[in-house]
């Protein structure tokens, strides 16, 4: 059985913790949405920062919201390298052992100890949309991806449940890797 899924493209991005929102924007600073991501409860905000790592600085890189428990960098292999830090692969939320950084936005700036990752590429599905493709929360599968560049990426991480909606997240390595463009779609096999 097959089952098809919208890719969506996730470049370089930040989530923050209130604690940083304030040292970063302001005290008392909220984020200002721009556009509801396809994950419900998600937006792209207005509010951009500087990531800033040994060998050079990535500039004007959007916040995504809401705010969270703990800062989370995400970067593409290729962003990490740019500005010198070896960023392991991991599943959002999972930041132990993960480098810093240096964030500098309008109002201050913060030194992470830790936090900066690129993200495990994994498939968003909702709790029906997971049944009906055989699947369920934490399994591991495989996507194939079609066209001129096509290839299967394995160790795609499934995340399950009632606050998801159906979408693939690769990176923009991945997905130039595969020559995915806006309209990309994909098929999980196990």
């Amino acid at each position: 059985m097959s089952y098809e899924v919208k890719i969506g493209l996730s470049n370089k991005h930040l989530h923050l913790s209130d604690e940083h929102i304030a040292a970063l924007f302001g005290a008392d600073h909220k984020l200002t949405p721009t556009k509801d991501l396809v994950q419900p409860g998600q937006f792209a905000c207005e509010e951009k920062v500087d990531i800033v790592g040994p060998k050079g600085t990535l500039k004007g890189i959007r916040v995504l919201g809401p705010a969270r428990p703990e800062t989370q960098v995400e970067l593409a292999m290729t962003d990490a390298r740019t500005i010198g830090i070896k960023a392991p692969v991991r599943e959002s939320g999972k930041l132990e052992g993960t480098p810093g950084c240096k964030l500098i936005g309008p109002k201050g700036e913060v030194d992470l100890d830790h936090g900066v990752m690129v993200a495990l590429r994994h498939v968003h599905l909702s709790d029906a949309q997971a049944k009906e493709a055989g699947v369920k929360d934490k399994d591991v599968v495989s996507i194939k991806i079609g066209g001129e560049r096509g290839l299967v990426f394995d160790n795609v991480l499934v995340r399950a449940g009632d606050k998801h909606e159906r979408e693939v997240h690769l990176d923009t390595d991945e997905g130039n890797a595969a020559g995915c463009g806006p309209d990309a779609v994909c098929t999980i096999i196990k």
